[in-house]
């Protein structure tokens, strides 16, 4: 008997052997694999920045260094990435009481104080590799939204000098919405004839609802910088940070004194004539704490809503609650907070239990917690009596006082 193949009568009959059935199967497996992988490729690259107890998913420097070499990261990584937890440090925070005069200092501001013998391309060296090492808020925005672009500071800390800035800074930089030189620019007293553009490309580059930041705090005190600011853009916010101006004119002092030994003492550079007790008002050391006088320049250009007074010394008793206000005025989200610092009782004040782009525990350098000279006190009282009306104005001027007196 003769057997003869199968003939099929019908478009939708099924005409294939067992082996064909099963190729046809894995055939539509694999089609539906490649489509899930691709929704998922797609999901990802516009999946919002990862957020995780407050703070997005960053890389760490070896990360970073190994996707530079290859051009790229493996994308099961990417996803599969933690971030790293704080470190557990025991905090032994306690309010440090009223400082005196010889107390140790927080405050050091000024870029040859911060950074040594360093010049300015060594600073903006170092600068630019921390900002390469630093990753971005979210590998996932980076990667959907490229590297961001260069934009005028939208908020600059102006001054002052010796109240607390590198502190401000420091701190700030922790939050993932907020990039920073590090450096002080000096654009608005020193280097404006380089132009705006000039001044542009020393900021970090920045993603969409971030805020680009820098600090000179002698911004402050030049009387060119307010009318200069304020043609660059008049929304700019400010930010002062005040302390104590007589604390401030001797940690001033303190700071000339540890690259000048053979200076004259503090008491001489006070006084015009030590008999008649008249102040010297042309010492830079004493004018910068006559705030309320700069600060008249200043609102001849900007409200006053367009300018927040950060107290210096309410940033070593009570860091979080002044960083608190700080992200209030620059209308960010409150991330920065009591658990991120810890107060370091060698040092005298509070550093960073992690600083941005590290896992370490993060205190300012060495040029930090000079210990201040024995001051007459006569000579200390002499200086609250000059400053008490100036003060007094102030407080008006802010409405808030600072309780110096």
């Amino acid at each position: 008997m003769e057997y003869s193949s199968p003939v099929c009568h019908s478009p939708h009959a099924l005409c294939s052997s067992p082996v064909k059935k099963k190729l046809l199967l894995l055939s539509i497996m694999f089609l539906v694999w490649v489509y899930m992988l691709y929704s998922c490729v797609g999901y990802c690259s516009t999946m919002p920045s990862l957020v995780v107890d407050g703070y997005r998913g960053r890389e760490t420097g070896a990360a970073v260094a190994k996707r530079t070499e290859s051009g790229g990261t493996d994308l099961v990584s990417r996803l599969m990435a933690k971030p790293q937890p704080w470190e557990d440090i025991e905090s032994d925070y306690e309010e440090p009481s009223i400082r005196t005069a010889a107390s140790r200092d927080l405050l050091d501001d000024e870029l040859d104080a911060d950074r040594g013998d360093e010049t300015w391309d060594e600073v903006r060296g170092a600068e630019q590799q921390q900002q390469q090492r630093a990753p971005e808020p979210s590998a996932m925005s980076s990667f959907s939204n490229g590297s961001g672009s260069k934009k005028m500071p939208q908020a600059i800390i102006i001054g002052v000098k010796k109240g607390g800035t590198r502190a401000l800074l420091e701190f700030l930089r922790v939050h993932p919405d907020i990039r920073a030189v590090g450096a002080e620019p000096h654009f608005f007293d020193r280097n404006y004839d380089n132009g705006l553009e000039w001044y542009r490309e020393l900021m970090p580059k920045t993603l969409e609802g971030q805020i680009t930041m820098e600090k000179t705090p002698s911004y402050f005190v030049t009387r060119e910088a307010p009318a200069r600011i304020s043609a660059m853009s008049r929304d700019t916010k400010l930010i002062v940070v005040v302390r104590d101006p007589v604390t401030r004119a001797i940690s001033d002092y303190t700071q000339t004194l540890s690259k000048k030994p053979d200076i004259p003492s503090f008491e001489s550079l006070t006084f015009k004539n030590r008999t008649t007790g008249l102040i010297d008002t042309s010492w830079s050391a004493i004018q910068i704490g006559i705030y309320a006088k700069h600060l008249d320049n200043w609102l001849q250009y900007f409200p006053m809503e367009q300018i927040l007074f950060v107290s210096g010394e309410r940033l070593i008793s009570d860091p979080a609650g002044e960083l608190g206000r700080v992200q209030d005025f620059l209308g960010l989200k409150r991330i920065i907070t009591d658990k991120h610092f810890y107060f370091n009782q060698t040092k005298g004040f509070p550093c960073l239990k992690k600083a941005e782009g590290s896992s370490k525990p993060h205190c300012l350098g060495k040029t930090k917690g000079r210990t201040h000279p024995n001051i007459d006190p006569e000579v200390v009282q002499r200086l609250r009596d000059f400053y008490r009306p100036f003060n007094m104005k102030f407080y008006q001027m802010t409405g808030h006082n600072f309780g110096w007196d």
